[in-house]
C-alpha cells in the first residue's frame, strides 16, 4: 500500500489506519528538529525594539534556570517558553505549552501555559491592564512556581551583557526530552508540584 484509498475518514479501514500509524512514526521522530528550527528562526525573525533577539531571550532564560540547578524539564521548558511567538503571537504562551506538554511534567507545562498573564505583573499597568490578573490563579498549586519562573528566569532575561549558553549547549537536552514517550505518566507526574530550585548566585565571567 502506497496511499490510503478513503477520502473521508469515516470510510477508512483498520488496515489503512495501521498503515498511516506506521507512516507517522518517522514524522513524529522529527518533531524535535522542527522545534529546534523554529527556535533558530527566532534569532533572525524576531520582535523589534528589544536589545536582544527572541532566541537570545530563550537562551538567557534557560541559562539562568540551568545555573540555578533546575532539572531538565525546567531547563527545556524555559528554553521553549516563547517558541510559539512566531505562529501565535497573541497566545504564544498556550501555543508553547502545547509543544512541550507531551514530554515534560505537568507543572512545567502549566507554568509555560500561564506565564503570559503572570508576566503582566511587571508591565501591565503601563498599558492600562490589570497587573494583578494572575491573582485569578492564586489558589492553584502551580501559582508560586509560575510567579518564581517569571521573576527569576523570564522577566530578567533581556540583558545583552548576560553571559548565556549557546543553542548547541542546550540541544542535547531538548533531544533527550523530546525522545521520551509522549504523555508517559512517569514523566508527566500529574498533580505533583515541586517548585523551582533554590536560587544559586553565580559570578559571571
Amino acid at each position: 500500500m502506497k496511499t490510503i484509498n478513503f477520502t473521508q475518514m469515516k470510510d477508512g479501514t483498520k488496515e489503512e489506519y495501521d498503515f498511516l500509524a506506521e507512516m507517522e512514526k518517522p514524522y513524529l521522530s522529527l518533531t524535535v528538529d522542527r522545534v529546534l528550527t523554529e527556535l533558530k528562526n527566532q534569532g533572525e525573525d524576531s520582535l523589534s525594539g528589544y536589545k536582544i533577539t527572541r532566541l537570545e531571550h530563550g537562551l538567557q532564560s534557560a541559562t539562568r534556570a540551568y545555573r540555578d540547578g533546575a532539572d531538565i524539564d525546567w531547563v527545556v521548558g524555559t528554553l521553549l517558553h516563547d517558541v510559539g511567538d512566531g505562529l501565535a503571537p497573541q497566545n504564544h504562551d498556550r501555543f508553547s505549552a502545547e509543544v512541550i506538554r507531551p514530554f515534560v511534567r505537568q507543572e512545567v507545562a502549566w507554568v509555560v501555559e500561564h506565564h503570559g498573564i503572570f508576566q503582566m505583573y511587571f508591565y501591565g499597568h503601563h498599558y492600562g491592564w490589570d497587573k494583578n490578573a494572575r491573582e485569578e490563579f492564586k489558589d492553584h498549586p502551580c501559582y508560586q512556581s509560575c510567579a518564581d519562573f517569571c521573576e527569576r528566569w523570564d522577566q530578567s532575561s533581556f540583558d545583552p551583557e548576560y553571559d548565556f549558553e549557546t543553542l548547541d549547549f542546550f540541544t542535547p537536552m531538548v533531544r533527550d526530552v523530546f525522545s521520551r514517550k509522549a504523555y508517559d505518566p512517569k514523566v508527566i507526574k500529574e498533580n505533583q508540584v515541586f517548585g523551582l530550585p533554590e536560587p544559586i548566585f553565580h559570578k559571571l565571567s
